[in-house]
This record gives C-alpha cells, sequence and structure tokens, in this order.
C-alpha cells in the first residue's frame, strides 16, 4: 500500500503518506489500510483529498492566497481554507477568501460563500457557483442535511466520553466593533456534539459534530465546560496559550476537517469533502504523543 501511494503522490512527503496510514485516513474496500497491505486487482482505495499549493491569488495590494481545491464542479466549489484568512472583507480587513477568489476567476460570474468560517479557523469552505445551487445548500443547512466536523485541542483531560453541549448564545457587538459571544438564557438555540479521539496529561483532542452554526460556537461551547480550545485568544485560558505556544502552535488549534452532505444525484451515496490537518498542527500532536509536557 505504502508503494502505491508513493508512485501515486509523487509531490507529497513520506511522512504526510504515513500518517495518513497511521490514522485511518486510507481506506481498502472501506477497511483501514497498513503501509503492508497488498493491493489486488479491482480493490476500492479511498484517499482523502491531499493539502497541496494551487494557483496563488495575486491583488493589487500584494496579497495573496494558494489555494487548494478539495472539490469542482459546474456549481460547487470546496477549498481548504487557511487558517489567519478572514472569509471575506469587513471591520478592518480590505480582502478575504471570497474577494480573492473572485480576482483569482474572473472567468466565474458568480462565486458566493455559502457559510462561514472563523478567521483563526481552517478547514473545508464551500462556494457556490450558481444561485440556484446556493439556495440548495442553503436549504439544506437550515433542515440539517449539511453536517460539519471539526477537530479542536482543548485544555485539560477531558472525561466522560461523548457530551453534548446545548447552551443558547448571545452575541454582542462591543464598541469598537468586536464581536463577543456568550451563553445566555436569552440567546439563541446552539447545540455541539463533542467526542474525544485522543487525551493527554493536560490537552485533549476532540472531534465536533455541530447542530447548530452559531458565530464562534464551538469556541465558546468548549470553554463553557471548561475546556477552552488552545491558541483561543479571545475565549481561552491565557496560561494555557502560553504553554502551547512554547511547542510550536501559533494559532487558533481548530480545523473543519469534514463535510457531508446529500449528492446531487437520486439515491447516489452521500458526499463527503475532507480536509487535512494543518502540518503546523500535527506537528504539535507530534510532540503530545511523543510525551512531552507543558
Amino acid at each position: 500500500m505504502d508503494n502505491f501511494l508513493f508512485g501515486l503522490l509523487k509531490d507529497v512527503p513520506k511522512s504526510r503518506v504515513y500518517r495518513m496510514l497511521r490514522t485511518g485516513e486510507v481506506r481498502i474496500n472501506g477497511r483501514r489500510a497498513r503501509p503492508e497491505t497488498r493491493l489486488a486487482a479491482a480493490d476500492l482505495v479511498r484517499i482523502p483529498p491531499v493539502h497541496v499549493a494551487g494557483r496563488a491569488a495575486q491583488s493589487p495590494d500584494g496579497a495573496s492566497m494558494p489555494v487548494a481545491v478539495l472539490h469542482e464542479d459546474e456549481g460547487l466549489l470546496v477549498i481548504d481554507k487557511p487558517g489567519g484568512m478572514a472569509v471575506h472583507g469587513g471591520s478592518g480587513i480590505r480582502l478575504g477568501v471570497i474577494e480573492l477568489l473572485r480576482r483569482q476567476r474572473p472567468e466565474c460570474v458568480y462565486l458566493e460563500l455559502v457559510h462561514r468560517l472563523d478567521r483563526d479557523t481552517s478547514g473545508c469552505l464551500m462556494i457556490a457557483k450558481k444561485p440556484s445551487i446556493l439556495r440548495r445548500l442553503h436549504q439544506q443547512l437550515r433542515t440539517g442535511q449539511i453536517k460539519k466536523r471539526y477537530v479542536a485541542l482543548v485544555r485539560g483531560a477531558w472525561r466522560g466520553g461523548a457530551r453534548t453541549v446545548r447552551a443558547p448564545l448571545l452575541k454582542n457587538i462591543l464598541a469598537g466593533g468586536e464581536r463577543r459571544v456568550s451563553v445566555s438564557r436569552s440567546g439563541k438555540e446552539s447545540v455541539s456534539h463533542f467526542a474525544p479521539l485522543e487525551v493527554y496529561p493536560q490537552a485533549s483532542l476532540m472531534e465536533v459534530w455541530l447542530e447548530t452554526g452559531r458565530t464562534h460556537q464551538i469556541r465558546v461551547h468548549a470553554a463553557h465546560v471548561g475546556h477552552p480550545i488552545a491558541g483561543d485568544e479571545k475565549y481561552g485560558d491565557a496560561g494555557f496559550n502560553r504553554a502551547m505556544k512554547k511547542h510550536g502552535l501559533r494559532r487558533l488549534f481548530l480545523h473543519a476537517e469534514q463535510l457531508h452532505l446529500p449528492s446531487p444525484e437520486p439515491e447516489a451515496a452521500p458526499w463527503v469533502f475532507q480536509a487535512p490537518l494543518p502540518a503546523a498542527l500535527n506537528s504539535v500532536l507530534d510532540e503530545l504523543k511523543t510525551g512531552v509536557q507543558f
């Protein structure tokens, strides 16, 4: 299996290929593949999208964005948004992802965000290329047909297995225009499902499935249950963040890893788009796995 992947993914580092195998991202006939697994004729191999630099959108003021395209057809574009880049301009940000994509792709007469990600969150982002596609996807979001899976590193050793957080959220705009979200009885219904993937002595790697999509929902819910996200300067723990910086964390450890949505083809299997965890975040996990304490 490893030799097959090396030949297929020539520009991908071997360390990344082995990580894909180790974490179960590669499947043969629906089952987890190992490096030594032998392939046979007619085997069905599933390989996740691999983060490689694509075209760069160049703006007059020098801003650019390498685009990793996870999926594209005549109506839908799915990209792996880099952490640290806003999805749209405003609030002191001149250019966001959507503005840069429009400059990069002048041949596209229509490009609109289907949903949003926080500026510091990386991962799967959908852009509609037709108004009809935007309407369909918005309807699917409203009715819960589109599922979003995130990966987050939080403070402390998570106990008790999977947990659903139901806490209404209220959004406030401060005097300087900053958005601040808090748990409040007068807020909107908000539901997040947390489950541990790996638990370390002082931090836990979590998967989070969203039932609602409020502003800063995962960050506020994580802090609400006593496990703020690493690198969160707004809702997080300053001491924990300083400790994580010593181990290479330079951003919010929150990544939109997967999108599950209905296929437009009747009776077809749902679409699943996946953005691999960025190398900078994987390196932090590698230190935790080797027992480095902070």
